[in-house]
């Protein structure tokens, strides 16, 4: 066998370890059960992208090498995940948050009215959400977390 062969079946073999541990990490991830998938339209329908758990995103511009900022109108929560949506980047504070400081609310020229609506949702395990319309939170989803149960 000569060096060029040598090198070939090295490349070759790395190539075959890579796509095991891909696949492996894949299966680890179906088996430990966190994990959410994120659809652009309602009823599981249109592009989407599976993130596996736990992880964190302060915003959606570059997700698996797409754009899904405003963009998510339904989703599917593993067995043993938890997602937590958020309207804002950065997971800022929120209207609801906000409403500890009636002086801040007042300062914004906000009510305690507009401090109820949420700007956030938390779906737990197993959660199948087939349209946000129905949470108010069509396309708001700005930034994101997926925690382990």
């Amino acid at each position: 066998m000569n060096h060029t062969q040598l090198i070939f079946r090295g490349i070759k073999t790395m190539a075959a370890t890579v796509v095991l541990l891909g696949a492996a990490s894949a299966a680890y991830a179906e088996e430990s059960g966190c994990w959410a998938e994120f659809f652009d339209e309602s009823q599981y329908a249109g592009a989407h992208f599976r993130l596996e758990g736990p992880a964190q995103l302060v915003n959606l511009h570059n997700v698996q090498g797409e754009n899904w900022d405003l963009r998510i109108d339904s989703l599917k929560v593993g067995p043993k995940a938890k997602v937590m949506l958020f309207e804002n980047f950065n997971y800022k504070l929120t209207l609801k948050e906000m409403a500890k400081y009636p002086e801040l609310l007042l300062s914004l020229g906000l009510t305690e009215k507009d401090a109820l609506e949420d700007s956030e949702l938390i779906f737990v395990a197993n959660s199948m959400i087939h349209d946000l319309s129905d949470f108010n939170f069509h396309k708001k989803i700005r930034s994101l977390k997926v925690a382990c149960e």
